[in-house]
């Protein structure tokens, strides 16, 4: 009997090409397009209208049907909400990671469900395998696309009944295959941004939500040398938009080293970046995949931002879901709201919230 795959389609290339290759594997195909942020543009033209039509073209030449679905609420009471919170609170974080498991994995899954899925699948690059009642996370081939550190918060209940089509696709592949096909999305530029929102000026866009309180900028040494914007627009490492001038004798460039919240200061340094690098961090909220490991210390890789080379380090297990990351090297830039996520040489083993982080 024919199964039934919903495919979550964006109006991209990837998840294009993904329906083309379930349906071309024999599956009984179902596109689905999600609308999780309700915006007009300045021509009063919703800004998710122009991905919409091009899921139409492609299910219309692939001969699928399709649906959409407004998962709006859902998105701000479970992702936007938290990613104001954990601005306003100073840190930095992902709310791609937490799309995946607050929708694409969820309300997304239910209501695929009852459409008649067997399985849900995306345009994710990353592997899966369903061995028994263990659901393994699998990098993908395309080492430059891997996406798994996106999904490192999602469980094996939503792991179940998933595939990647893309697993070991190439994306110089994905797009020569749309091309073939005539796929209306083969030549779309990728999407960027925040998840759902897009690509717009960020500063503006949360100046919206989180009014500016301007404050002191000042050195490690407490020389005042400008004034910020609010604390909560800049991110450790960040060089640009900072309006600092340069130090007559010095090279180097400024870059803020430290956020205070509560007294509203801004921290930079010119020149010497030894103050970002630090030799662990502590996690919250840890999900293991598949289950959680027998050990309580042991030895992996992992990554503290999405595009990050795998860093070595020593994971000792601290609590239930939280854990203290001891680094080979020194990390530059390790940001709390992150996710810090660990790798062995073909799965990706979860990952979880970074709270603190420390020099020895």
């Amino acid at each position: 009997m024919q199964k039934t795959v919903v495919v979550g389609m964006s109006g991209g290339v990837d998840s294009s090409v993904a329906a083309l290759l379930l349906k071309e594997q024999g599956y009984r195909v179902v596109g689905l397009f999600m609308q999780n942020w309700d915006e007009k543009d300045a021509n009063g033209a919703c800004t998710a209208d122009e991905d919409f039509n091009d899921v139409v073209r492609v299910c219309g030449l692939l001969g699928v049907p399709y649906y959409t679905v407004n998962f709006a609420a859902q998105y701000m009471d479970r992702v936007f909400s938290y990613f104001l919170k954990e601005y306003a609170a100073g840190r930095t974080p992902n709310p791609d990671v937490l799309c995946n498991r607050e929708i694409k994995f969820g309300p997304f899954k239910e209501y695929a469900k009852e459409l008649g899925a067997d399985y849900i699948a995306t345009g994710h690059y990353c592997g899966i395998s369903h061995e028994g009642n263990a659901h393994r996370l699998l990098k993908a081939r395309d080492a430059n696309k891997d996406q798994t550190y996106f999904l490192n918060q999602l469980t094996q209940d939503q792991l179940e009944g998933v595939l990647f089509p893309l697993a070991e696709m190439e994306k110089a592949e994905v797009r020569a295959i749309a091309e073939k096909n005539g796929l209306a999305t083969a030549r779309k530029k990728d999407s960027t941004g925040i998840c759902f929102i897009g690509e717009r000026n960020f500063k503006k866009f949360l100046q919206e939500y989180l009014p500016a309180k301007r404050g002191k900028i000042l050195t490690l040494d407490g020389e005042e040398v400008g004034e910020h914007e609010g604390v909560m627009y800049y991110t450790l490492g960040q060089r640009r938009g900072l309006d600092l001038g340069g130090r007559q004798g010095e090279e180097g460039r400024w870059f803020v080293v430290k956020k205070d919240v509560k007294e509203n200061i801004l921290y930079v340094s010119h020149g010497d970046e030894s103050p970002l690098y630090s030799n662990t961090c502590t996690v919250e909220g840890f999900n293991f995949i598949p289950h959680e490991p027998a050990e309580k210390e042991f030895c992996c890789r992992a990554k503290f931002r999405y595009r990050q080379s795998e860093q070595g380090v020593l994971v000792k297990r601290t609590g239930e879901d939280t854990l203290e990351i001891v680094f080979d090297e020194p990390q530059r830039a390790v940001t709390e709201g992150q996710y810090a996520v660990l790798y062995d040489e073909a799965q990706c083993l979860g990952g979880g919230v970074i709270t603190a982080t420390k020099k020895n």
